[in-house]
């Protein structure tokens, strides 16, 4: 069995009662069947506790005031205190981290959606090294196709390569991951996996870099138009199932203050910003910095998924769509804050945005539900918008 981390994920340390947004309240805590039927055989005075808070239908934790019910007054698990680390569920053991499942192979993260983890995410200055580390652990998965996976890891490390490229602008960086994976993608829909390697290489020359500078040149959109765009693109978080109760509030104060006052005041916004990057010392190297990792954490993360679904073109979609909502976000939280944005917040509204994201299937399947089928998400709309 391979095993895959970025290099910062010994780093991760859980702050507990230190933390500002605890990870046991608002969303449902679910309970594997094993840990269940462990809380289920306890008899004492504790086991009645656990009979009574948890709801064994849905086999979730149930909650107070949106906090799981083992939550106490100082942030910290009853669960944990009581009947010690061994007895929590495997939701609670894990998280942070986040598992990708293949054959063989397990990549293992941090999840932007932890306030602590995130900031160890878009605070790591040099670009992200991944280590792997072996055992003689051996599997085998029915039907999975380990051609596709080969080809989807080369292509992400093809992709990473791309954006971790701190001599190229990081709109082009981006520019160039999902123009590959467009290609890619024509490749996989036509059965022509063969077409794979000399696409990498065409990629991988000056030549590739050259084709999307001039497809950036010639996709620059008039002010108006990308403010009416992008309204279009936070509607998107109306399809989308709530998760955090406070997530409507605190999205819809953000919408307000990047579209209210309409397309001129948002573009004014906007000029203002890239001034500000341009004029605080160290403010665009940062900047340029938090999207590379952005990238690079959703990319990682979801790419070699599609060797499940066949679509790795949508996951792409879903890392530089992710990232260029964030950084919108962004933008208005340095209205908001009458020209200042800094990494603190920046941390937390990326952590708000995963959190509602990418801890729900359902949301996960929607948005790439929608980015195969909606032509706002295109190719050309999506440059248009870097």
């Amino acid at each position: 069995m391979q095993f895959t981390i970025p290099h910062y994920y010994n780093k991760f340390h859980c702050v507990a009662g230190e933390c500002p947004d605890t990870c046991c309240a608002g969303w449902a805590i679910m309970i594997d069947e094993h840990t269940k039927k462990r809380y289920q055989m306890r008899k004492d005075a504790f086991g009645r506790r656990l009979n009574q808070w948890i709801d064994w239908k849905d086999g979730s934790f149930k909650q107070c005031g949106g906090r799981c019910a083992f939550l106490n007054e100082d942030n910290l698990c009853d669960i944990y205190k009581e009947a010690g680390p061994g007895m929590l569920c495997k939701t609670c053991r894990d998280y942070p981290r986040h598992i990708e499942e293949y054959e063989g192979v397990r990549e293992i993260s941090l999840s932007l959606s932890c306030e602590e983890a995130a900031g160890l995410i878009l605070g790591c200055e040099e670009p992200v090294r991944f280590l792997t580390k072996e055992d003689e652990r051996e599997e085998s998965y029915p039907d999975f196709d380990f051609l596709l996976f080969t080809k989807l890891t080369d292509a992400r490390d093809l992709i990473l390569s791309f954006l971790q490229n701190r001599d190229l602008d990081c709109r082009l960086r981006v520019a160039m991951a999902l123009g590959f994976s467009h290609d890619m993608q024509r490749r996989i829909n036509e059965k022509k996996l063969y077409e794979l390697d000399e696409l990498m290489k065409r990629y991988q020359g000056m030549a590739g870099t050259e084709i999307m500078e001039k497809k950036m040149a010639d996709r620059r959109i008039e002010d108006k138009v990308r403010y009416e765009k992008m309204k279009k693109w936070f509607s998107l978080f109306e399809k989308l199932e709530v998760l955090n109760e406070s997530w409507p509030q605190y999205l819809g104060t953000l919408k307000r203050i990047l579209f209210d006052a309409g397309a001129e005041s948002y573009e004014e916004n906007r000029k203002a910003f890239h001034r500000y990057l341009m004029e605080e010392e160290g403010s665009k190297r940062q900047w340029e910095q938090w999207g590379e990792q952005l990238m690079v954490y959703f990319v990682f993360t979801y790419f070699c998924g599609a060797v499940y679904d066949g679509h790795p073109y949508v996951k792409t979609k879903l890392a530089a769509v992710s990232t260029i909502l964030i950084q919108e976000m962004a933008q208005a939280v340095f209205k908001k804050n009458e020209g200042n944005l800094d990494f603190k917040e920046f941390v937390h509204l990326s952590h708000r945005f995963s959190r509602e994201v990418e801890h729900s299937d359902e949301n996960l399947n929607a948005m790439e539900r929608i980015f195969r089928t909606d032509k706002s998400f295109g190719l050309e709309e999506i440059l248009q918008m870097l």
